[in-house]
C-alpha cells in the first residue's frame, strides 16, 4: 500500500469515529444531564522508509466533552433536582463513587435517595441519604440542605473538580475521576426541575451531514487511487 492510501485510510478511520460520536449524541438528546461529545483531529508525522521525508496522517483519538449547561425543565417532582452551576451529584456505584448531572432520583424501599439504576445518592460527607418513610414533605434548599416535615435531616452533596478534562465518561451519564473532589461553592440546587441534554439537534445533524460527505469524498479518492495502482500494475505487466 502506498502513501496516499495510508493517508486516506487514516482520515477515513477518524471520520468514522466522529460519525459514531455524533450518532451517540443524537441518541441521547432526551437523556437528562447528558453532555455532548466531540472528537479532536490531530496531524501525525511518520517517516517514509528509505526516504528523508515524512508523511502526514490524520489521527482522531481524543474525545472531548462539552460541559456547557443544558436547558432546565420544570417537573414539580419532589426528587427531581437540577444543578445551577458547575457542580455534580455524587453517586455510590459498585465500581466506586461517580459523578452525574442527572438529578432524577427516587426514594427506595429502604428509604434511601437513589438513582433510577438503584445507586445511592451521597450527601456532602460521602454518606448515603436516608429519607424518613413517614415524612409528608421533603424540601431541598438551594445549598443542598434537606428538610423532612420542617426538620433538617441532611445535605445533598455537590462537588466539582479543578480540571473537568480529567473526567472519564461511563454509561448512564456517569463520570469517573481520580482528581480531588471539591465542594461546589458556586453551584445551587433547584428542586422540582431537571437539566436536559446539552445536545443541539440542528448542530449535530449538520455535523453528521458534513462528516458523511467528507467520508464519501475520501471513499471516492480511495477508489480512484486503487484504479490507478491497478492500471499501473497492468501496464507494467504488459511491458515485461
Amino acid at each position: 500500500m502506498d502513501n496516499p492510501s495510508y493517508v486516506t485510510l487514516s482520515r477515513q478511520s477518524g471520520l468514522q469515529r466522529a460519525m459514531t460520536i455524533i450518532a451517540n449524541n443524537i441518541a441521547n438528546m432526551s437523556t437528562n444531564g447528558f453532555r455532548r461529545e466531540g472528537v479532536l483531529f490531530a496531524e501525525m508525522y511518520a517517516p517514509i522508509p528509505g526516504q528523508p521525508d515524512t508523511m502526514a496522517m490524520t489521527a482522531a483519538r481524543v474525545r472531548l466533552t462539552d460541559f456547557s449547561p443544558g436547558p432546565l425543565a420544570t417537573t414539580g417532582g419532589t426528587f427531581d433536582f437540577a444543578i445551577d452551576g458547575p457542580g455534580f451529584f455524587m453517586i455510590d456505584t459498585p465500581e466506586g463513587p461517580r459523578l452525574t448531572r442527572d438529578g432524577a432520583f427516587a426514594r427506595s424501599l429502604d428509604g434511601e435517595l437513589v438513582t433510577f439504576d438503584g445507586n445511592r445518592v451521597l450527601d456532602a460527607g460521602g454518606a448515603p441519604i436516608f429519607l424518613p418513610p413517614d415524612a409528608a414533605a421533603i424540601a431541598v434548599a438551594a445549598d443542598g440542605t434537606i428538610d423532612a416535615d420542617g426538620q433538617t435531616i441532611g445535605e445533598l452533596g455537590l462537588v466539582e473538580v479543578e480540571d473537568p478534562g480529567t473526567l472519564l465518561r461511563e454509561a448512564s451519564g456517569l463520570f469517573a475521576t481520580d482528581d480531588v473532589l471539591l465542594p461546589s461553592a458556586t453551584s445551587r440546587i433547584l428542586q422540582g426541575r431537571l437539566e436536559q441534554s446539552n445536545v443541539d439537534p440542528v448542530v449535530e445533524m449538520t455535523r453528521m451531514i458534513e462528516v458523511q460527505r467528507a467520508y464519501e469524498l475520501g471513499a471516492g479518492f480511495a477508489d480512484r487511487e486503487d484504479d490507478r495502482i491497478r492500471n499501473l500494475v497492468r501496464t507494467l505487466g504488459q511491458q515485461v
